[in-house]
């Protein structure tokens, strides 16, 4: 069960010679406020599904590894005048943080559906696949001092009319970009322009708006030899080059007016690293004769490179870094029969993140506020698009099971592979783009 925190009702006091009507407007409140309790309790009840435990192994990604509220409703107006994302005491205002909040019921659902969009990748598409609940659908982020509106497709359309945006990472960004694409759908379909081979980077243009819209796969967001099938299958240590930033993206960079950029995950696995043409040192690698520098050696180095190509380039885009994504495998890992089955958000405090999360988020902040304090004299326009704290709240929000379709179909008791790392469409991840809406329009 959720916990609740309640504030204690202390005692009223009255004196003898109150009028009859106040003792009985005060009895009417309380009355009043004991029944909005109660239905707060009722509301805020949580429970676990029963599912099997999973096969121990998870291609990809893992390695890629209620406070009651009134539902918070869309603008649908095209005004861009206002900040909505302000809070107002004695007539100032103040900068509101979007990744301080809670998530919220909403009872009006999300934008989209799976039967509306139709460009969901299969392991994100959990009610085609089955998944029994809907519960997780009807949540949204709400920052902690003020509003944070639905996306207004609409708008934002208008707004990036003539304009680039591209998704850079790993398959995070792809679960990102398909969310923006279902939202958007409402009102112009997006045409894909182009796909590489294994469909992991892909091009769409909005025709009339001349809007073009992408994703860039590049786990590691420098030079890697990978040696994985597209089941996670490894056949041979990655080669990593810490220095070489992946042309992949740096070659287009130029051609973007807002770059959402992120990874992390990827960075646990075994890996050999390179720096100037040499062998330096891996992560995890027994038996090689190697220097064990560890992820987090890598993870600072490839930062620091990335941050400095943008403090250097002379093309200045607006640049959004996102912040590392939790996953949620209980009573285990992904290789080692963990699971995620939860149905409703946490509250802040009832979860912490693991050690290796910890560590990566606390780079990703001094390396970002480095960045941000050099490049304050070079026009370099880089903010935070911190994920971490929200996504860490959603344990509910994973495919689990239902990243294959109706995965207990033959038998009940299957034992099939679960995904807790990445979302479901529609899900939690649809809360990411109406920040990164709030952050750019008000920019």
């Amino acid at each position: 069960m959720v916990k609740r925190i309640r504030s204690d009702l202390g005692a009223f006091s009255l004196q003898k010679h109150n009028l009859v009507c106040v003792k009985f407007a005060a009895s009417f409140f309380l009355v009043g406020l004991a029944v909005r309790l109660l239905f707060w309790d009722s509301f805020s009840l949580s429970s676990v599904v029963e599912t099997p435990p999973p096969s121990p192994s998870l291609a990809e990604e893992k390695t890629d590894s209620p406070v009651f509220s009134s539902p918070v409703q869309a603008s649908d107006s095209d005004d861009f005048s206002g900040n909505n994302t302000t809070k107002i005491s004695n007539n100032v205002a103040e900068q509101c943080d979007l990744f301080v909040g809670d998530w919220v019921p909403d009872l009006s659902g999300p934008e989209y559906t799976n039967e509306s969009c139709h460009v969901i990748e299969p392991h994100q598409n959990c009610m085609k696949n089955g998944r029994p609940d809907s519960g997780y659908l009807y949540w949204r982020w709400s920052p902690r001092d003020c509003k944070l509106p639905k996306f207004n497709p609409n708008k934002f359309l208008k707004f990036m009319r003539h304009k680039s945006m591209s998704f850079i990472g790993d398959s995070i960004s792809r679960n990102q970009v398909q969310s923006l694409l279902c939202i958007l759908s409402k009102v112009e379909p997006a045409v894909e322009i182009y796909h590489d081979k294994e469909y992991r980077s892909k091009i769409w243009k909005f025709p009339s708006h001349n809007f073009t819209l992408s994703v860039i796969w590049t786990p590691f967001l420098v030079k890697a030899a990978i040696f994985e099938d597209m089941n996670g299958a490894t056949s041979s240590e990655i080669q990593l080059y810490l220095d070489i930033l992946d042309n992949r993206w740096t070659k287009q960079y130029k051609n973007f007016d807002y770059v959402i950029i992120g990874g992390g995950k990827w960075f646990l696995k075994t890996a050999i690293y390179h720096e100037n043409s040499t062998v330096t040192g891996c992560h995890y690698c027994p038996g090689k004769n190697l220097t064990e520098l560890g992820f987090d050696y890598a993870y600072r180095k490839v930062l620091q490179e990335v941050f400095n190509f943008f403090r250097n380039s002379k093309h200045k885009a607006t640049v959004l870094f996102r912040t590392t994504t939790p996953d949620h495998f209980e009573n285990g890992e992904w290789f080692s029969g963990g699971y995620c089955n939860r149905t409703v958000p946490f509250k802040e405090g009832q979860i912490h993140m693991i050690d290796v999360d910890s560590i990566m988020k606390g780079i990703e902040l001094e390396e970002f506020d480095k960045a941000v304090s050099l490049g304050s004299d070079q026009r370099v326009n880089l903010k935070l698009l911190d994920t971490t704290l929200l996504s860490l709240l959603r344990p509910d929000g994973h495919p689990g099971p239902y990243r294959q379709f109706h995965p207990f179909a033959k038998d009940k008791n299957a034992k099939v592979q679960n995904d807790c790392l990445h979302w479901c469409l529609p899900g939690p991840i649809d809360s990411w783009n109406d920040i990164i809406m709030e952050m750019l329009i008000n920019a």
